[in-house]
């Protein structure tokens, strides 16, 4: 598997695979997790090299974004979407993407990660419930499952409440 930055040529595929991993059995809602990534990819928000693609035996399989967010005024990241196909989840695809992501994010110099996820799934990657940082989600409502990571450059005084890259508030 190779985990690398995406590329034009990827954005299709990315849109793909994020409906069929966001996919509903027996239902034709549209997958909003794909029109999201779109969306996000044309915000202020957008991070270029914090977009990466997961490639085994040369195709697309995952994707996973974090965009610009916000704890009060100080810069921070938002994770989210990650996605793997269905047929690549649960070998380690989503593993990989996560902690490039992190790589990534530690060389940028950026302080933390907030994601909204289950808190069963994600503490494996060292997320905490944001709360306990003195960092609020946008959603007083999401409780636990808001959850930060926090970075090499992370200060304790980081804390207030955290918004996310603007298309996440047309969700």
């Amino acid at each position: 598997m190779i985990v690398r930055p995406e590329t034009a040529d990827d954005v299709a595929t990315i849109r793909d695979v994020t409906r069929a991993a966001f996919a509903k059995p027996d239902a034709d809602t549209p997958v909003v997790e794909a029109r999201l990534v779109d969306e996000l990819r044309a915000d202020v928000g957008w991070i270029p090299a914090l977009s990466l693609v997961a490639i085994v035996d040369g195709a697309v399989v995952g994707h996973v974004v974090s965009t610009r967010g916000y704890v009060e005024e100080t810069p921070v990241l938002g994770l989210g979407p990650i996605s793997v196909l269905p047929e690549h989840q649960r070998g380690g695809v989503g593993s990989a993407l996560m902690h490039t992501s992190f790589g990534a994010a530690e060389t940028l110099g950026e302080p933390l990660v907030a994601l909204l996820g289950s808190p069963d799934y994600y503490e494996r990657f060292g997320f905490v419930a944001a709360s306990t940082l003195g960092i609020d989600a946008p959603d007083p409502t999401w409780g636990r499952y808001f959850q930060v990571r926090t970075l090499a450059t992370y200060r304790p005084t980081m804390r207030g409440t955290f918004r996310y890259a603007e298309p996440f508030t047309r969700m």
